[in-house]
C-alpha cells in the first residue's frame, strides 16, 4: 500500500508541476497571438485527448509518459504553414516574444512556489522549535561548544523558528563561509554566539543529513524507554513489538533511558540484537535484525520506534508558524528565494566537483518524498511541491540545448548577431542535448537504486 501510495503521490505531483510549467509556456505564447496546436502533459502516446473549443481547435492531451510535458506551437521549421497564418507561427514572431514564451515556463514554476508557500503560511504549520541535544562526539556542533538544551534563535543573523530552518540556513551560509555564525539562546534566557567551522568536514558534500553530519540533533529529555510510536516496516514493527512496551535491556545490557537506547542501537546498523521488555507487566524477549539510515559516510543503527511523549512536552517543544494573507506573500517569496540560491550553489558545487553527484535523485526518490509527504498532511505535500517546483525552474533553465535554457541561450546569441543561429547548428545542440539528458537520467536511476539496495 505504500508504494501505491507513493506512485499515486508522485503522478499528482508530476502533473500539477507540469500542467504549471507548460501553461507558462502556453499562456504566454497565446498572449503573443502564437498559435497552439497541441498542449500535453507527459510524453509519448495519448492516453486521453480532446479538442478545445474556438478556431484554433488546440489538442489537449494526457500521454503516456509522466515525466514531463510540452507545447506544441505552429512553427516553420517542422512542416508547411499556411502562408495565412505564418504571422502566428512561433519562428516568426520577434525576438522578445520567442524570449517571454519560452521563459514563461520555468518563471511558471517559481510562481508556483511563491503560491504554495503562501498557502503554507497562511494554513499554519506546527514544526520542532531547533533546540539542541548533547551534540555528537568529535563533531564540528561539539567543537563550536553547543550544549544541550540550547535553542539555535538565528544563523548568520536571520532568525531560524524551525529545524526546518536551521538546516536551510546551514546550507545556504555553509556554501560561502568557513565558519556559520550562530545565535543560540540557553535555557537561562541568556543569548550567546558560536561558530561552526565547517571547513574540516568533507562529508557535508556527500549527504543530505547537514544536522547529523554537523552533528546537531533535536533535544530528547529524560524519557524512560518506552515506545511511543512505530515506524511502519520498521525493526521493531516488524518485530511484533507494540507502542508502551517499556524495554528493559539490549542483549542482556540495561536500558536505563531512551537516551541510552539510542545511543546503543546507533552503533549496530544491520545487526542482530536481542531486545528484552516488559509489557502488561510480564518481561518479554525477542530477536531482531536492527535497520539502518546513512548519516554522512557512516550507517546508523534503527530500531524504528519514538519514544512516549510526557504531558506538556509537546507544547515547549513544539512552534505554530502561521502568517496572515498579506505577511504570508513575503513569506513565500523569502523561501523561494532561499530555496532556489541554495539549490544553485549545490548545483554549481556538483559541477565544479565539491559536491557528491549522489545528490541528485530520480523519480524513485521522488515518489518515495511524494508519499511520504502526502501521507503527513496537506502543509508537507505542499513544501515539497514548492520544493521540487524550484528544482525543475531551475533544470529547465540550465543551458542545454532542447532545454528552455538552451533556447534562451539561442535567443541571447541571436540578439548579439543580430540574425538566428542556423538551424545545422540547433539541429546538433539537439544531439547534444540529447545526450547530456539522458546521461543525468542514467546518473539520477543509477542513484535511486543504489539507495534502494543500500537502505
Amino acid at each position: 500500500m505504500t508504494i501505491v501510495w507513493s506512485i499515486i503521490a508522485f503522478l499528482v505531483a508530476i502533473a500539477i508541476l507540469v500542467t504549471v510549467h507548460e501553461a507558462g509556456h502556453y499562456l504566454v505564447a497565446r498572449w503573443c497571438n502564437v498559435r497552439v496546436r497541441r498542449f500535453s502533459v507527459g510524453f509519448g502516446r495519448p492516453l486521453l485527448s480532446w479538442r478545445g473549443r474556438g478556431p484554433d481547435h488546440i489538442e489537449y492531451c494526457l500521454s503516456a509518459i509522466p515525466l514531463g510535458g510540452y507545447v506544441q506551437m505552429l512553427d516553420e521549421r517542422e512542416g508547411e504553414v499556411d502562408p495565412a497564418e505564418r504571422h502566428r507561427a512561433f519562428n516568426n514572431r520577434p525576438l522578445g516574444q520567442r524570449t517571454a514564451i519560452v521563459a514563461a515556463g520555468p518563471a511558471a514554476n517559481f510562481l508556483f512556489a511563491v503560491v504554495a508557500y503562501w498557502l503554507v503560511a497562511v494554513l499554519g504549520m506546527v514544526e520542532m522549535r531547533p533546540i539542541v541535544d548533547e551534540p555528537i562526539t568529535d563533531s564540528p556542533a561539539e567543537m563550536a561548544g553547543f550544549e544541550r538544551g540550547e535553542e539555535i534563535v538565528a544563523i548568520d543573523s536571520r532568525d531560524t523558528p524551525t529545524w526546518q530552518r536551521v538546516a536551510m540556513g546551514l546550507m545556504n551560509a555553509g556554501f560561502n563561509r568557513e565558519d556559520v555564525p550562530v545565535t543560540v539562546r540557553d535555557e537561562a534566557g541568556n543569548e550567546l554566539e558560536r561558530s561552526l567551522d565547517l571547513r574540516a568536514e568533507p562529508r557535508l558534500k556527500d549527504t543530505t543529513d547537514i544536522l547529523g553530519t554537523i552533528g546537531l540533533r533535536a533535544y530528547t529529555p529524560d524519557l524512560p524507554a518506552t515506545i511511543g510510536r512505530l515506524a511502519e516496516g520498521g525493526a521493531a514493527a516488524q518485530a511484533d513489538l507494540r507502542e508502551g512496551d517499556r524495554i528493559r535491556a539490549i542483549d542482556g545490557e540495561a536500558v536505563g533511558s531512551w537516551l541510552e537506547l539510542v545511543e546503543r542501537v546507533e552503533p549496530r546498523a544491520n545487526e542482530p540484537v536481542t531486545l528484552t521488555y516488559e509489557r502488561e507487566g510480564q518481561v518479554r524477549e525477542v530477536t531482531l535484525t536492527l535497520g539502518a539510515q546513512e548519516r554522512g559516510e557512516a550507517e546508523v543503527g534503527m530500531l524504528g520506534v519514538g519514544p512516549a511523549i510526557p504531558e506538556g512536552y509537546q507544547e515547549r517543544m513544539e512552534r505554530e508558524v502561521r502568517h496572515g494573507p498579506v505577511a504570508g506573500v513575503a513569506y513565500g517569496v523569502e523561501r523561494t528565494w532561499d530555496t532556489t540560491v541554495v539549490t544553485v550553489k549545490m548545483l554549481v558545487r556538483m559541477v565544479m566537483g565539491e559536491a557528491s553527484l549522489k545528490n541528485i535523485g530520480g523519480p524513485v526518490t521522488i515518489g518515495q518524498f511524494a508519499g511520504d509527504t502526502a501521507s503527513m498532511g496537506v502543509v508537507p505535500f505542499l513544501t515539497f511541491l514548492a520544493v521540487i517546483s524550484i528544482s525543475l525552474g531551475i533544470i529547465n533553465l540550465l543551458p542545454i540545448p532542447i532545454l528552455d535554457g538552451g533556447h534562451l541561450l539561442y535567443f541571447l546569441t541571436e540578439a548579439i548577431r543580430g540574425k538566428p543561429v542556423s538551424e545545422r547548428t540547433q539541429l546538433i545542440g539537439q544531439q547534444v542535448g540529447i545526450v547530456i539528458l539522458l546521461g543525468l537520467m542514467a546518473l539520477a536511476f543509477y542513484n535511486d537504486f543504489e539507495r534502494l539496495l543500500g537502505g
